[in-house]
């Protein structure tokens, strides 16, 4: 793992004469944001040395590295999910990859079901916490005392002063900004009705397919994490209507405007 994880980040530094220090993994329908990155330097995942590739519609497959804001930062316009059929370590590689590069900050970002009946299709939410669901974890096997330790604390997988921090621009931008529970599940069949309320019960407030094995590597690696949910429909069961991924893209298409103000302005303000 740690020849190919230097292998991979050696050709992005290769491509670049900047060192990122904030990622972005940007979700279903979110990748707009990545366009709006000054003098981008693009690479496709398929260059890349021991990348997967993104196979799901509305993740373009590419990353893009530059400024945003006054950050240097590197996104990832797409990302890997387990019900592609991806191992874990294949799904979190990139994150191992941002590590080598110098990425300290970890904004997550995806599209998820509305569990929460508060919640409204179209919201954003600041994740406070998961549930892993999905059967699995990335960090399953041995351990590399080089990356992080073999028993790493969840406690905090989502950084509280991130949190609040978010929530200030939130404020500052008079966003209605939810805060919630982000369970995992493992795809790629949507939750039935009873599994929804099942979930509930458990005290989350969103749920998809993705995230949980990110932030999870991220807390190893001593990556701190602010993770984005944009409430892209409500869950199965709250509403009388099909759930489709045409209405995920759709649906954070609606909000564009409102996520692209939010992460800005959350790195534009984002302490050094």
């Amino acid at each position: 793992m740690e020849m190919i994880r230097k292998e991979a980040a050696a050709f992005i530094k290769e491509k670049v004469n900047v060192e990122p220090t904030v990622g972005l993994i940007l979700g279903s329908g979110l990748g707009v944001l990545a366009d709006e990155i000054q003098n981008p330097v693009v690479i496709s995942y398929k260059d890349i040395p021991h990348f997967p590739e993104s196979t799901v519609s509305g993740h373009k497959g590419q990353l893009v590295i530059g400024k945003l804001e006054g950050r240097q930062v590197i996104a990832m316009q797409g990302r890997f999910h387990y019900y592609e059929g991806y191992d874990m370590k294949q799904v979190t590689f990139p994150v191992r990859v941002m590590k080598e590069l110098g990425v300290e900050t970890l904004f997550v970002t995806n599209a998820a079901g509305g569990i929460n009946e508060g919640f409204n299709a179209g919201d954003l939410m600041v994740i406070t916490d998961h549930i892993n669901n999905l059967g699995d974890n990335p960090l399953v096997g041995s351990n590399d005392d080089e990356l992080g330790p073999r028993f790493p604390d969840m406690s905090e997988a989502y950084d509280r002063s991130l949190i609040e921090h978010a929530m200030k621009s939130a404020d500052r931008l008079s966003l209605n900004v939810q805060k919630g529970v982000y369970i995992g599940n493992k795809g790629p069949a949507y939750e039935t009705g009873a599994e929804v309320r099942m979930l509930r019960t458990w005290g989350g407030d969103a749920v998809g397919m993705s995230t949980v094995p990110e932030v999870t590597v991220a807390n190893h690696a001593g990556i701190r994490v602010l993770g984005i949910s944009c409430i892209s429909n409500m869950a199965a069961g709250i509403l009388d209507q099909p759930l489709t991924h045409d209405e995920v893209i759709e649906t954070t298409a609606q909000v564009r405007e409102d996520f692209l103000s939010f992460v800005k302005d959350m790195l534009k303000t984002l302490p050094a």
